[in-house]
């Protein structure tokens, strides 16, 4: 049986590969301003979320109190998470999931809504609609300080108990940030309120460079009402931009995660009715110090940030974009 005869390795030449390095030299000295373009961004993408990324989950397997050398741990921070850490499992995790489910989603819908009804407002009146809806977004502690604690204040004078009281609708004052009855619903509404930023300007933008001549041959095939002219036309022609709308309402909704702690003034919140993953890495990170395990945690937060922008890829993106 004749044995099969393998190709021997032939070494490229060193004249060869110094051939090609001058070429891909040449080619980048060709595009030298695009790359001049780019590098600010790319510098900043790589010295503020690349390293930190990747520092982090160097971190997670480490033992590091910040005084001391990280000591490598292996697993231990995610098996701790995992089984024995129970104000994540109990707590904050829970609280995480329905607070995002609630205000993603919500304020998504939200934010497309009113996107839409003010793109049928006059151009001279639309743009202070705008500005005001737009605001809150831009000035969040002002707003919390004038408006949402005064209206979510716990006593006979605060907006909110002062309306239902004289309505008749309740007996006594409730605790609107203090109860942990309506805690997450108070982080909700403020945050859904809150969450009319970059994402619901982009979703205006879309609806209002929609071409009109769409619509008026929709109503000559057939199309009788708005809902159909919404479903048929806007939504379809403008993915792109609800695309950003959603992993802007996605990052959004687990970012403000501290919310909890800011209405009702407490550190945790009461009964961690508002305990978040992002309290928690506050917690064990800048509390206790203990920053391979509040690594380990941001991980876990960026996976799950990481998995939901990919459900708003499947929904809204095109096969190009992936």
């Amino acid at each position: 049986m004749q044995s099969e005869i393998k190709p021997a390795h032939i070494p490229v030449p060193d004249s060869a590969v110094k051939s090609r390095l001058a070429g891909l030299f040449r080619e980048i000295w060709k595009y030298r301003l695009s790359y001049l373009f780019m590098a600010p961004f790319a510098v900043s993408f790589f010295l503020f979320i690349l390293v930190p990324v990747m520092a982090a989950v160097g971190l997670s397997f480490t033992y590091f109190n910040t005084i001391e050398t990280p000591r490598f741990s292996g697993w231990d921070n995610y098996q701790f998470m995992l089984s024995q850490d129970v104000l994540l499992l109990k707590h904050a995790l829970p609280n995480t999931l329905t607070f995002a489910l609630l205000v993603g989603p919500g304020g998504y819908i939200a934010s497309f809504l009113l996107a839409w009804l003010i793109a049928q407002i006059p151009d001279r009146v639309r743009i202070w609609f705008v500005l005001a809806f737009y605001a809150p977004s831009l000035a969040g502690a002002v707003v919390m300080n004038i408006i949402w604690q005064p209206m979510l204040s716990g006593d006979r004078i605060g907006y909110l108990n002062s309306f239902l009281l004289k309505m008749g609708w309740i007996d006594e004052p409730q605790l609107w940030v203090l109860d942990p009855k309506y805690l997450m619903m108070s982080m909700v509404l403020v945050t859904m309120w809150s969450s009319m930023g970059v994402g619901f300007l982009a979703m205006l933008a879309g609806i209002l460079n929609v071409d009109r001549q769409l619509y008026e041959a929709a109503r000559i095939d057939g199309i009788k009402s708005r809902l159909q002219e919404i479903w048929y036309i806007t939504i379809p022609y403008m993915k792109p931009q609800m695309l950003f709308a959603s992993v802007m309402a996605i990052v959004g909704a687990f970012k403000a995660g501290d919310i909890g702690e800011q209405l009702s003034g407490l550190k945790p919140t009461p009964e961690y009715a508002g305990h978040t993953i992002h309290n928690h890495i506050s917690d064990f990170g800048l509390i206790r110090y203990e920053m391979g395990y509040a690594a380990a945690l941001s991980v876990v937060l960026l996976l799950m940030i990481y998995g939901f922008n990919r459900l708003s890829w499947r929904l809204f993106g095109s096969k190009g974009d992936e």
